[in-house]
């Protein structure tokens, strides 16, 4: 396997973007510190999502700037951010007809042109450090759901990212197999990679982030530790929104 990259900070300096004329984003400001796990909490439909594919510039962003490490990376090549940036979805977008070490190995094979020896040797290291280095020759279509979100990450780790990024990497699975996924995503954090969490799991962000982030209307509207977030909400929009969920 190769070595783990640094983990780098990551910030958002008054992001805003409109999509088919409604602003989805307003002046969004976040700070992720390096090794640190930040959960973005909210509403359906208040920017979450839009947020991190901001981030990750598959949105680009109208107005603001996006820094890692402290520089921005509006000019750079979108594709080299995207691979520092490792992203896991709702869904698990693993390509059927390939085995699932096959899936892990693509991306470095053809985006850090990797040997197909050398991508595979990555992918099972990958795939064993999610345990599941024993389905490494099966079609995605045998595992579980919780399996193929587990390749998912196994395949966004291969690229050695220094940030990553989950998109309620749970809300399609069944109940059962959410702890499973959260406790490796959990893992991750404290081998310290920068992480920025969008979730409904309320526990999970009380538990396992640094910090938590609470938007609605494309705007965040509290940020802080998850005792202050949880116990101490100073707006009556996270109030109302936390009676509704916990």
């Amino acid at each position: 396997m190769t070595s783990r990259p640094e983990p780098v900070s990551l910030a958002a300096n008054g992001i805003h973007l409109t999509l088919g004329g409604n602003a989805v984003l307003r002046g969004v400001d976040l700070e992720v510190p390096a090794g640190s796990t930040a959960a973005v909490i909210g509403p359906s439909g208040s920017g979450k999502s839009t947020l991190l594919r901001t981030l990750n510039r598959l949105y680009e962003p109208d107005r603001g700037d996006i820094l890692l490490d402290g520089k921005s990376v509006l000019r750079d090549d979108p594709d080299k951010l995207r691979q520092r940036i490792g992203m896991v979805f709702q869904q698990f977008n693993l390509f059927p007809h390939r085995s699932v070490v096959d899936n892990v190995a693509l991306g470095p094979r053809k985006l850090k042109g990797l040997s197909a020896d050398a991508a595979r040797e990555l992918a099972v290291g990958q795939l064993e450090r999610v345990g599941l280095r024993h389905k490494a020759d099966v079609r995605p279509a045998t595992l579980s759901g919780g399996q193929q979100q587990r390749v998912a990450i196994a395949r966004a780790l291969a690229m050695s990212p220094q940030v990553m990024f989950f998109d309620e990497a749970t809300s399609a699975l069944d109940p059962e197999l959410v702890k499973g996924i959260l406790a490796l995503i959990a893992e991750l954090g404290a081998d310290g990679m920068t992480m920025v969490v969008v979730t409904h799991e309320m526990g999970f962000a009380r538990s396992t982030a640094d910090s938590v982030v609470f938007m609605d209307h494309g705007q965040v509207i509290e940020s802080g530790e998850p005792d202050k977030i949880f116990t101490a909400a100073e707006t009556d929009r996270l109030q109302r929104f936390l009676s509704q969920v916990l």
